[in-house]
């Protein structure tokens, strides 16, 4: 017997994304709680990912900050 594939509307997907962006889990520990395949939630945050949604503890959100801080400070010269 074939499993049956489930079905996500597009706010749902969006919502999951904003949820993982908050999160400090791994990726794939929020896979196992909400019973959605790893590589399903990999393919949502490539589509829906908004990285104002991210905390500043991620490690690319304080690479985003430090070139900004950069950029800021050369044209403040």
């Amino acid at each position: 017997m074939s499993e049956q594939r489930q079905h996500y509307n597009e706010e749902f997907k969006q919502r999951t994304v904003k949820y993982i962006q908050e999160q400090t889990k791994s990726l794939g520990d929020i896979a196992l709680e909400l019973n959605i395949p790893t590589s399903t939630l990999h393919k949502w945050l490539a589509k829906y990912r908004q990285f104002e949604n991210e905390p500043v503890a991620s490690a690319q959100r304080m690479r985003e900050l430090e070139q900004l801080l950069q950029q800021r400070e050369r044209e403040l010269k």
